[in-house]
């Protein structure tokens, strides 16, 4: 006989609890016992039983649970069973993290990692095989629209499998603040009600509620060359920004522009030229917002970087030439300034909506999607990667779903404010998604294709980079653990089917565009680890939370365009700026969701310090150990940096950056 000490730990999250009773079985290498116990789990507890066992179990491979219900189903989210042995034994964990439901029995095996080619107990090689069975009827593929990565089929949040949902406190936050963002949305419109809106200033109606301290200096400092220049290093999209390697073929400069190309010609020789070109724009149709036809452009500027490191406009195209306008106007400095004004509101316009469309909902939030459904479907729960993986899809699935019944579904957000809205947004993803590379995700590779290493102002660059480094250290450092050698990588049946999965399912055939189709080695299945964290990291981090900075001063990143681009400069007025310019219905939904989709999460889970204990054994803790230190470092020189600095950048300290797509 011996006698076991068995823990059982229940989330912390509301309703987590359950009143109905739960039946445990332990199963061993010699036997299973089925353990009489009353257990009716509390939310946030961890009750702890002794139990005696006539028979030696031998070595613990499950636990078994079953939960009874009497005529309501009262779900469990269970966290962890920890099972100590008779005698000297080491306590042995079983990890959950999920919800328990109906009346099924749930195997939980043992959480030491195993490789499928590690199974020396057929009993963990059938278990696998069962949960990826069943998984693969759960986590089914989708087409939202064609042409674009798949997603997870649900119509609506409802639909998505029970651990794939917000927590309840997480939901109702969620809602709760909706549900404020449109009651000041109300109070702004009836405050607004009998007032002009014919200047800039008439702006400051809005510009209450919700927004932080940089969005106040975005306010006062927007209309000058300096802050417009920095955006494209630093602000809420610095990921179209390129170090000139050629004047643009697009950039037709007609006759008495010859200063302007000879200035131009030396700050290329020089390696200070920029661009910025949105011609992926071009063509895309305008949205019709409660029957006002809006207006998009594609427009190209070009920035020189001045000694100092800041970066300067030297002129801008609004529109590419076409048959009807072979040269068409070219806006300076110079310029009378209310038309300078409003070329540069084209180009924030136009940057709006790739920054929200492109770098945003695809590169971020679609290929994280793919991540999480992929990972779902190819990897079981003794996976190592799958371990690694699970705590960067948190909530990303629903975050993702509700995206697509509520901001870019018909009749949504983008179709009540957006310019590309009604449609355009589709067809522009499209045109990006056949863009999406491999390299374009991550950022050694990207910065370099876009000449932007090695600059003294760019503070996204200098800390993704940092970052990546970083995370693949901590890659590198779990991987090692369970691939010793390039032909074990090679040999792992189910982490090649999850790069398939990946790459010619979720991402439509994506290997023409880099991504690959198998790993060959352990160095390429760390890239592309350290590409998926990243991803669902640190560069949604860096996309995400400048919203609420950068867009809650509505002249600086105007949502929609209500006039047509300006071909002339001289008859440019105040009313055609504000003409052009959201009106007061616009402008105030756009302040409410970046507030909305920008703001610091309740419930937010720093990256790298999630709770949940998917490893067993001191190496995987010891690597997440030192990952953690790695960022404890990162952040005090982030810190210490933007204490000198007069705008700064604190989109990639650590401590910012959520550990998954979540919002």
């Amino acid at each position: 006989m011996g006698r076991y000490r068995i823990r059982v730990a229940t989330g912390a999250w509301l309703f987590s609890g359950s009143y109905n009773r739960v039946q445990l079985w332990l199963v061993g290498a010699r036997g299973e016992a089925e353990l009489e116990l009353q257990l009716r789990p509390a939310r946030g507890e961890e009750e702890e039983f002794d139990h005696d066992v006539a028979e030696d179990l031998g070595l613990l491979q499950f636990v078994r649970l079953r939960k009874h219900h009497w005529l309501v189903d009262d779900a469990w989210f269970c966290d962890r069973i920890t099972v100590q042995g008779p005698g000297a034994c080491a306590e042995v964990a079983f990890p959950c993290y999920r919800w328990v439901q109906g009346e099924d029995i749930l195997s939980l095996p043992e959480g030491t990692a195993r490789l499928p080619g590690d199974n020396a107990l057929d009993v963990f090689q059938k278990h696998r095989e069962k949960e990826l069975k069943d998984r693969q009827q759960i986590y089914c593929w989708a087409t939202w629209k064609e042409g674009l990565p798949l997603t997870i089929a649900a119509d609506r949040k409802d639909d998505l499998p029970p651990n794939m949902r917000f927590h309840e406190e997480k939901r109702l936050d969620f809602e709760w603040t909706l549900k404020a963002g449109a009651l000041e949305m109300a109070l702004k419109r009836v405050y607004t009600l009998l007032s002009s809106w014919n200047c800039l200033e008439d702006f400051d109606q809005i510009f209450w509620g919700q927004k932080s301290a940089l969005a106040e200096k975005v306010r006062q400092c927007w209309q000058d060359d300096e802050l417009f220049g920095y955006q494209f290093l630093n602000g809420a999209n610095p990921m179209l920004l390129r170090r000139s390697t050629s004047l643009p073929c697009r950039l037709v400069l007609p006759s008495g522009m010859e200063e302007l190309r000879a200035q131009l010609e030396k700050e290329l020789q020089n390696g200070s030229l920029f661009e910025a070109d949105f011609i992926l724009l071009d063509g895309i149709p305008a949205n019709v917002i409660r029957g006002e036809k809006q207006y998009l452009a594609a427009p190209l500027i070009m920035l020189k970087m001045e000694p100092n490191g800041k970066l300067q406009p030297m002129v801008i195209q609004i529109q590419p030439p076409n048959p009807s306008s072979p040269t068409p106007t070219l806006f300076l400095p110079s310029d009378p300034p209310l038309a300078w004004l409003l070329a540069k509101s084209w180009v924030r316009n136009s940057d709006f909506q790739l920054h929200e469309i492109q770098y945003h909902l695809l590169n971020t939030h679609l290929v994280a999607e793919v991540i999480a459904v992929a990972t779902m479907r190819c990897l079981p729960g003794l996976h190592p990667i799958f371990k690694f993986l699970i705590p960067h899809i948190r909530y990303t699935m629903e975050i993702n779903t509700r995206a697509r019944t509520q901001l870019i579904s018909d009749g949504g957000i983008f179709d009540k404010a957006v310019s590309t809205g009604g449609g355009g947004h589709v067809q522009l993803l499209r045109r990006a998604a056949a863009q999406l590379t491999y390299c374009s995700l991550c950022p050694p590779d990207d910065l370099a294709d876009r000449g932007l290493l090695g600059l003294p102002g760019a503070l996204y660059a200098r800390d993704a980079l940092r970052l990546w480094e970083i995370i693949a250290r901590y890659v590198e450092g779990i991987v090692h653990l369970f691939y010793q050698r390039d032909d074990v990588v090679k040999g792992d049946p189910e982490l090649q089917a999850w790069c398939r999965e990946i790459t010619e399912v979720g991402l439509c055939q994506a290997q023409d565009r880099g991504f690959p189709v198998s790993f060959q080695s352990q160095s390429q299945l760390c890239h592309f680890l350290t590409m998926c964290v990243f991803t669902c990291t640190a560069q949604h981090a860096a996309i995400n939370q400048g919203q609420l900075d950068w867009y809650a001063w509505v002249p600086n990143a105007p949502c929609t365009m209500r006039m047509p681009p300006p071909t002339t400069k001289e008859d440019v007025t105040m009313a055609t700026v504000m003409g052009s310019l959201p009106d007061v219905r616009q402008a105030c939904l756009q302040m409410a969701i970046s507030w909305h989709l920008s703001r610091r999460q309740p419930d937010m889970v720093p990256l790298g310090h999630h709770k949940e204990k998917y490893f067993s054994g001191p190496k995987p803790k010891a690597v997440l150990n030192q990952f953690r230190t790695d960022l404890e470092k990162l952040e005090k020189e982030i810190t210490a940096r933007n204490e000198q600095l007069d705008w700064p950048y604190e989109y990639l300290k650590p401590s910012c950056i959520e550990n998954s797509v979540t919002i």
